[in-house]
């Protein structure tokens, strides 16, 4: 293990110079000063978005339901075939594997989310100052509301079974979300209202702490729809994806990125889904070039139902993070090229695509924490990264 931590850190540090230093190379090919794309807080909008064209949204709502749609069917078909309570835990003996009552951290988890979000979209004079900063408590009491519910079909959460690794989880996703804000100034298809008055200092403390509730939240919201059989049903047997030559289509792959997050940076426009896609295909990629085991090595023998419940578990929450956005003081608004029309709270309909691919790239990240809390890696050819709560 310590032979192989230099190596670690050495593919680790080259990954996070790929992904830093290809959308800024894009910018400078492109002839656009880089150091606007640097500026704190990032407040100056200067990406002119195309506008709306049927043609764009058209073949891009088809690309998506080309993918979505076979797992959904599949998944909907034997759904009626499965009980809707959890498979017995294996690890834990059967009288403690009967539903628990839900616990009272469960029920304060509740009041404190309905509490902030009467806060968050009211506008009580003297709660004013406070506004800004009610997202952070709904996320608090929505971690624990999804930690109770696993633990009472389950027995088991990460609350109370890896409270380690669920503490660790707040940080790497503070890290985790201010990348994909660093690559949201060059696509810029989000921005901030209501914190124009804060200083860099607040900016980076204020949004930090929302920031750490991404990686909890979504991998809480996969734990408990890993305790629902009908989540996915089937797709355990689904159709196997397996390649000959991987390193090669790693290296092919691994050019797809570096093209992408390159590419972002000179065609913003055309290129902004690869803002969610290009960061989970270079970090694979290059899993798959060292012969470490991925995210994807299930599906060879067609097991895709982990894949799916991350991907639902993002759209989850997803509906959540724009729901509680569309009222609150200190919110973000959108701006998306070809696609922006249907809107959905302030997201377009076709946007909430891009939480599927993003609740796989929660999962490499958590595996990641994990691997770095055991002090060790997980053995090749594992069938299954994801170890349930």
């Amino acid at each position: 293990m310590k032979t192989a931590a230099p190596r670690q850190l050495a593919a680790f540090a080259l990954l996070a110079a790929l992904l830093l230093g290809l959308p800024l190379l894009g910018v400078s090919l492109a002839g656009r000063p880089v150091a606007r794309y640097l500026e704190f807080p990032p407040l100056t909008h200067y990406v002119t978005h195309a506008p709306f064209a049927w043609p764009a949204f058209i073949a891009l709502a088809l690309g998506i339901l080309a993918v979505v749609l076979p797992f959904d069917l599949h998944a909907w078909r034997h759904r009626r075939r499965l009980p809707s309570a959890p498979p017995r835990d294996h690890r834990l003996p059967a009288t403690d594997h009967l539903p628990s009552p839900f616990p009272w951290w469960g029920h304060a988890g509740l009041a404190l989310t309905l509490i902030a979000w009467a806060f968050a979209w009211t506008r009580f004079p003297w709660f004013a100052p406070h506004q800004p900063f009610t997202f952070s408590p709904l996320w608090f009491g929505y971690i624990l509301m999804v930690n109770a519910w696993t633990w009472r079909r389950t027995g088991r959460c990460m609350l109370l079974n890896r409270p380690r690794y669920l503490l660790a989880l707040f940080p790497a996703s503070a890290a985790f979300w201010w990348f994909f804000e660093y690559l949201n100034r060059f696509v810029q298809n989000w921005y901030y209202v209501g914190c124009e008055h804060l200083t860099p200092v607040q900016y980076a403390l204020f949004a930090t702490l929302p920031f750490s509730t991404v990686l909890p939240a979504v991998l809480g919201t996969a734990d408990l729809l890993d305790s629902c059989p009908r989540v996915g049903a089937g797709l355990d047997r689904f159709r196997p994806l397996a390649l000959r030559h991987p390193r090669r289509w790693a290296a092919a792959w691994l050019l797809v990125a570096v093209a992408g997050l390159t590419g972002i940076g000179l065609w913003p426009d055309y290129l902004f889904p690869l803002l969610w896609i290009a960061p989970l295909i270079l970090i694979t990629a290059s899993q798959a070039w060292r012969g470490r085991p991925t995210l994807f090595a299930p599906i060879a023998q067609g097991h895709w139902q982990h894949l799916y419940r991350l991907a639902a578990a993002a759209l989850i929450c997803g509906f959540f993070w724009e729901m509680w956005n569309l009222q609150s003081a200190a919110k973000w608004i959108y701006a998306v090229p070809f696609v922006h029309r249907f809107q959905l709270f302030e997201m377009p309909l076709l946007g909430f695509a891009g939480y599927l691919p993003f609740g796989l790239e929660c999962a490499v990240v958590g595996e990641a924490v994990r691997n770095w809390l055991e002090g060790q890696q997980p053995e090749r050819n594992t069938p299954h990264a994801h170890q349930p709560s």
